[in-house]
């Protein structure tokens, strides 16, 4: 469950809510102080989990290819 990126999204995610809805209606700051001390354990546990355990689903370049858009084709770019 720990190594699922979704898992990880979604609970930074609500901490982030949590966070922002503690600060904005000014309760129980030293919580909200917590998590924001605690919040770049959080962001390098979410860019760790996407990185090591996230699988990519998108086109793979081919070997004549150094880079490239999902969303847009070579020739659709406006290129010299």
């Amino acid at each position: 469950m720990l190594k699922k990126p979704s898992f990880v999204v979604v609970v930074v995610s609500l901490i982030l809510f949590v966070y922002c809805a503690l600060i904005g209606f000014n309760i129980f700051l030293p919580i909200a102080y917590f998590i924001f001390a605690i919040s770049p354990l959080l962001i390098m546990w979410l860019t760790y989990t996407i990185i090591h355990f996230g699988v990519y689903h998108g086109q793979e370049f081919r070997s004549d290819e150094e880079w490239g858009y999902g969303d847009k084709n070579k020739n659709e770019l406006d290129l010299f």
